[in-house]
């Protein structure tokens, strides 16, 4: 790895140290290193996008339709995928201690790997478990009990390294890139689910020994790609979080990246970055967390479009696959239809968050989301809804969750002070986190105890409380820039 100094928007640079220095004493010769090259941030914008493919195929293995089929094999009963929902939110609350411990390392790449990594050599002991089942070790129960510490454990770990990993992916896209760059690298890692996920359907479905076993397969599969992911991080420019704090306590913004020539083609990404410059000064802000209005109404935003999406969201595939009874190759079948539009959407999204900003975007697709769990109740297992309407709802579940992902990151990363940056991640995560589990497992309480007529309300009450969520992006209109 390399060591940089990089301007973003500060008055100060930031020293971007190697792996294995120490922390080092700053003195008045440091300012005079050369400025992160323009090189150097395409090798960590495309290390980043590299990252993502595999990180990708980690997922698929590990999440979405693959466990929860897994999980109908084995019996599991509606509350259990309420939790299977509401773990990884829960477990969000732990960011907060994450980021803090974060900010205390001296190197971005490090932590990532004693949180992320022991995350997924976890999955292992998953795998394990599948083969004692396969060979009478273990019965349904045990296994769906195991299943669950392994996914508490994994994203608890992760979750103490996600708002770290945050951080330094924004401080290393420049702003103005911001969307343009989001939407390539989430695209590619769309296509990638698109190309995977029914590929690893079919395996499932056909392996000779039984769908659990090959489940099994895509999940060792799965952690191997993982494990190869983190290693891209490695060719990222990396960030020691006690320099960023110490130089950028006054900056409001994270990476106001100044050009010193304009791109011949501004629709590329790589053309469009060139050695950051020394920025003007910015006023000088209150960093507090607590004092910041536009913080504390993304909260309110987040934290309730959370709540209200997790509520009805678990159920839809478990509609599908136990419900109407689809073959789990079917259900990937139309979940890559949902990436390939989320995929193509993207792109779009991005770009046009660059030039209107990302408030609208949020406010406008957040209400054609919010019409969603409304849509479902319409679909039965009648011939023209598994071949027409399922594909179509789909695809408009896709293409719409693209510009939700893509902006809120984006707008999270443009309120947050640089000073403490994951702090602020991490707090949006709790507070979602913790929404959305209890979202889920609401949810998940109707859905066992109510009957068919519970899904039904908890999808009418989702889609209301969903409109709800948007009133504090309409109400504040100077939310972002």
């Amino acid at each position: 790895m390399d060591s940089y100094q990089v301007e973003t928007g500060a008055p100060l640079p930031i020293e971007i140290a190697q792996i294995a220095s120490p922390l080092t004493t700053f003195s008045p010769a440091s300012t005079l290193n050369p400025p992160i090259s323009k090189d150097a941030i395409r090798s960590s914008l495309r290390a980043s996008t590299v990252d993502g493919i595999f990180a990708a195929v980690f997922s698929i293995g590990t999440g979405g339709i693959l466990l929860g089929n897994f999980l109908v094999e084995l019996d599991a009963t509606p509350m259990v995928f309420g939790m299977v929902s509401s773990i990884p939110m829960l477990v969000n609350l732990f960011q907060p201690m994450g980021a803090y411990l974060s900010e205390r390392s001296t190197s971005r790449f490090q932590y990532s790997l004693r949180t992320h990594g022991i995350a997924r050599l976890l999955w292992l002991i998953l795998v394990i478990g599948i083969v004692s089942f396969s060979w009478g070790g273990l019965n349904s129960n045990q296994l769906v009990i195991l299943s669950l510490f392994i996914l508490v454990c994994s994203h608890l770990l992760g979750g103490l390294g996600t708002a770290s990993w945050f951080s330094w992916i924004a401080m290393l896209v420049p702003r103005r890139l911001r969307g343009r760059y989001f939407g390539l690298r989430n695209s590619i890692a769309n296509l990638t689910e698109l190309v995977s996920l029914p590929i690893a359907g079919l395996v499932v479905s056909h392996w000779y020994g039984g769908t659990i076993q090959g489940y099994g397969v895509i999940l060792l599969l799965g952690i191997i790609f993982g494990i190869v992911s983190l290693g891209c991080q490695y060719f990222q420019v990396d960030i020691n979080p006690q320099l960023q704090n110490t130089y950028y306590a006054n900056s409001f913004q994270t990476s106001e990246i100044k050009s010193d020539s304009t791109p011949n083609e501004p629709g590329e990404i790589s053309e469009a970055i060139c050695p950051p410059q020394i920025p003007t000064p910015q006023k000088k802000i209150d960093t507090s967390i607590w004092k910041n209005s536009n913080f504390l109404v993304f909260l309110l935003y987040f934290g309730s479009w959370t709540l209200a999406v997790n509520l009805s969201a678990p159920f839809f595939n478990l509609y599908l696959l136990d419900t109407l009874n689809l073959d789990v190759s079917w259900v990937t079948f139309y979940n890559s239809l949902r990436a390939g539009a989320h995929m193509l959407m993207l792109i779009l999204w991005g770009r046009l968050s660059d030039k209107i900003g990302n408030r609208p975007i949020l406010i406008y697709s957040g209400i054609l989301i919010a019409i969603i769990p409304w849509l479902w109740l319409r679909i039965g297992s009648s011939p023209l809804d598994l071949w027409l309407w399922l594909p179509l709802l789909h695809i408009f579940i896709g293409g719409n969750w693209g510009a939700i992902d893509l902006c809120s990151n984006n707008l999270q990363i443009e309120i947050a002070t640089v000073k403490n940056q994951s702090i602020y991640f991490a707090t949006a995560a709790a507070v979602a986190g913790a929404s959305g589990a209890l979202g889920a497992t609401i949810g998940g309480l109707i859905a066992q105890f109510a009957g068919s007529f519970g899904i039904a309300e908890v999808f009418i009450v989702s889609g209301i409380l969903r409109l709800a969520s948007l009133v504090p992006l309409i109400v504040k209109k100077d939310l972002g820039s």
